[in-house]
């Protein structure tokens, strides 16, 4: 019987897998049974049925893993990543209530954050969209800008030392941020609808990109909905950060922050020291996970 070979997930399409094994050499895998757990990013073993083909086997342990989910199902983005980079943009707009989904996901895993405005040479819109990202300036998020068909180097030191992925909606310039960094990668791109204000898809599958012996980066499908169906009421409320300073001061210890006497948080909000459109995510998400 074949010895199991360990090697890492760089590319998963279904339940089809592009494993990259010690050596260098990629060998396409498939799963046994219908369901499968494998992500991009996961460390593998897998048995070899020919030269070029192979089954997996076994995830080893995995240090993160960034998925979302409903009430039906989950949907596995990526494993053993370190840092989420969320791609906006100035055009089109896009959704803060996605944006605070994809950082609450990335707070329970206790990955490294990073917001990036992109397309910011459209300097009306850019204008727009930098006043709709303050709120989590003014919270401790980092907030880069750039355009990445004219210069995408800002990124760089960014990704020294860490796994990241690029997440965020269809359009908002992922694939051309992937092409700039890394030239050969040739990821499609597709100009956005400007009647539906909104990014086609371009991106089909994860795959994860070697910058550097110590620096990886995965780009991924662009999502219009982030479901945390998998999170309970305490994991989305730490996942806004700026509530932490004052958990514990509501009246009831099960508030939940909406139409509560004596919640700690909407006393905050009316004094000017929690932002109301904040709040008032939390509230939305809390209610409606999916």
């Amino acid at each position: 019987m074949n010895q199991p070979i360990q090697g890492q997930v760089i590319a998963a399409f279904s339940r089809q897998y592009t494993v990259e094994l010690s050596d260098g050499e990629l060998l396409p895998c498939l799963t046994h049974g219908k369901r499968s757990e494998v992500a991009c990013g996961d460390i593998v073993e897998i048995h070899r049925i020919s030269d070029a083909q192979g089954v997996i086997k076994h995830i080893l342990p995995r240090q993160t893993l960034l998925y979302r989910s409903d009430a039906y199902r989950q949907k596995l983005i990526a494993a053993n990543i370190t840092q989420i980079i969320v791609v906006v943009a100035s055009e089109p707009s896009f959704s803060d209530e996605l944006l605070a989904r994809c950082l609450i996901a990335a707070h329970d895993q206790q990955l490294e954050t990073l917001i990036v405005l992109n397309k910011c040479d459209l300097l009306e819109a850019a204008t727009i969209a930098r006043a709709q990202l303050e709120p989590y300036r003014a919270i401790g998020y980092r907030v880069l800008e750039l355009s990445a068909k004219e210069d995408a180097a800002p990124l760089r030191p960014f990704l020294q030392g860490y796994t990241s992925i690029l997440a965020g909606q269809s359009g908002m310039g992922k694939s051309t941020l992937i092409n700039a960094l890394l030239p050969d990668a040739q990821a499609p791109t597709r100009e956005i609808s400007t009647a539906l204000n909104s990014g086609k898809h371009t991106t089909t599958h994860a795959r994860l990109y070697h910058l550097n012996t110590e620096s990886h980066l995965i780009d991924c499908p662009g999502v219009q909905a982030f479901g945390l169906h998998h999170l309970d009421f305490g994991a989305i409320e730490a996942g806004f950060v700026e509530f932490a300073a004052f958990h514990g001061q509501c009246r009831f210890h099960n508030c939940r922050h909406t139409h509560e006497p004596g919640c700690a948080l909407k006393k905050t909000e009316q004094d000017g020291k929690i932002n109301t459109r904040r709040l008032k995510l939390f509230q939305d998400i809390s209610q409606n996970k999916c």
